[in-house]
């Protein structure tokens, strides 16, 4: 699969008043600094998703262990967060076309774009957003909120990720990425992760 060229379509996430039990339930998961583990069920599972998803992105990073590095840190936080990895990497590919240090006109940063105000409101001012696993944290957990909020409704979820909830751009581009670029289905004997 191709991984075009695509116009980097940033977030410009909203700051929306939270309730102190929502900043505080979303500040408990930002500030969890566990060491991430391997978030597969088997080993068998595990080879073969980073193979599939890793030769997708051999273009993007040359480096097989940075390339490894990332693609395990999207699976470890999406999964942490109750997310699927191949759509995260979907809302990357849109977000920052895979670039660490992107910055868009609004301000929001790294891979995920994630917008500066949301280390005041649920972490730390010196959480570094360009940091593979932080900007990964803070944008997985961010999505998911969006999904609680719109009750399950990833297609709104996304438009209020991007800012841009009620319009249909933003959300259709992250769902063909996901479909075009980032389905999984695992070899036979091999059980896809829930």
């Amino acid at each position: 699969m191709l991984l075009a060229p695509l116009t980097v379509h940033s977030g410009a996430q909203k700051y929306e008043p939270l309730s102190a039990s929502v900043q505080a339930s979303l500040h408990r998961a930002i500030a969890d600094q566990a060491a991430p583990v391997v978030a597969f069920d088997d080993e068998r599972e595990a080879r073969a998703w980073l193979a599939a998803m890793s030769s997708r992105l051999e273009k993007k990073f040359p480096d097989r262990v940075a390339r490894e590095e990332f693609l395990l840190t999207v699976h470890y936080e999406a999964r942490r967060a109750g997310l699927d990895p191949q759509l995260v990497l979907g809302l990357i590919q849109v977000e920052s076309a895979f670039r660490k240090y992107a910055v868009s006109s609004a301000g929001a940063r790294g891979y995920m774009q994630v917008m500066p105000f949301w280390a005041k409101l649920i972490g730390t001012t010196e959480h570094n957003l360009f940091n593979l696993r932080t900007n990964l944290r803070y944008g997985c957990t961010i999505l998911r909120h969006y999904v609680d909020i719109e009750g399950g409704n990833l297609f709104r979820a996304l438009g209020r990720y991007n800012g841009s909830l009620g319009k249909p751009e933003y959300p259709n581009m992250v769902l063909r990425a996901w479909d075009g670029n980032w389905r999984y289905t695992p070899p036979a004997g091999v059980r896809a992760a829930q």
